[in-house]
């Protein structure tokens, strides 16, 4: 991958969540750059309620939190919280919650790739703004005495290339249920118990596209035959079950909102 400076790049800030300033890696730039360890590495994500999640992940994603599409392009998405720029999954010190799946999107940061729209290929960035990097060459430097990408900078190529090929994976995915016409809107809700004990009145928390039983079930059997053993099958149905955690982000959301009221008290 290639990690010369590069003066014509597609826009990556604005437009990519967590990324605000990212530069080509260069060893011109960045040869004295290195990364610290820090106490709370996931402070960056504490705003990202929704993150992008590829077809890969969906079976351990599942566990944890919702798996939804949203967008004109069907985008799989995974939900860390009800609030927009609150994910329940990260603590106030930046810590990502114990036992809980950390979407490769989020731990790809502060590495991205973007297109180089003069030559037509992908080059490596990174957000130089990240609390990770330390100017002073950190404890773990991201080139090596001779100029060369360190091991850490090589693995961290590694898994942004990886990514890009899942990202490409995800798309055949999402163009293959769009073709099947089998997603549908969808409501997330909520509904309080009043005071007295009573339901209260439901609450949208969310509008969101997911894959529909009904249109699933009325597949023909050579289809359904024929996503079983692509791989599709397993994947909706790890789709289709994440969204029993909806109930589980509204039981986070209750139990902070309980602890930070508790603390201004």
């Amino acid at each position: 991958m290639e990690t010369s400076t590069v003066t014509s790049v597609s826009p990556v800030a604005g437009n990519v969540l967590f990324y605000n300033s990212p530069e080509p890696l260069s060893r011109e730039m960045h040869g004295k750059l290195g990364v610290k360890q820090l106490e709370g590495p996931f402070a960056f994500a504490s705003a990202g309620h929704v993150v992008p999640l590829t077809v890969a992940e969906f079976q351990f994603a599942a566990l944890c939190f919702p798996i939804i599409f949203a967008g004109d392009q069907r985008q799989p998405l995974a939900v860390l919280g009800i609030n927009p720029g609150e994910n329940l999954f990260v603590d106030a010190k930046g810590v990502f919650a114990n036992g809980a799946y950390v979407p490769a999107y989020i731990r790809r940061y502060p590495f991205v790739l973007a297109q180089d729209e003069a030559q037509q290929r992908m080059i490596v960035c990174i957000e130089r703004g990240a609390q990770l990097f330390d100017e002073n060459g950190g404890q773990v430097p991201l080139f090596d005495e001779k100029g060369e990408p360190s091991d850490y900078t090589q693995n961290a190529i590694k898994f942004c290339e990886d990514f890009e090929g899942e990202r490409r994976r995800t798309e055949n995915f999402v163009n293959l249920i769009k073709e099947l016409d089998l997603l549908e809107t969808k409501q997330a809700t909520f509904t309080p118990t009043n005071p007295d004990g009573t339901q209260g009145q439901a609450v949208v928390i969310a509008e969101y596209f997911a894959v529909s039983e009904e249109k699933l079930r009325a597949l023909s059997a050579e289809k359904l035959v024929e996503i079983r053993d692509n791989g599709a099958l397993e994947r909706i149905y790890n789709h289709m079950t994440s969204l029993a955690g909806w109930d589980r982000l509204v039981a986070i959301a209750s139990e902070r909102a309980q602890k930070q009221a508790a603390g201004n008290a």
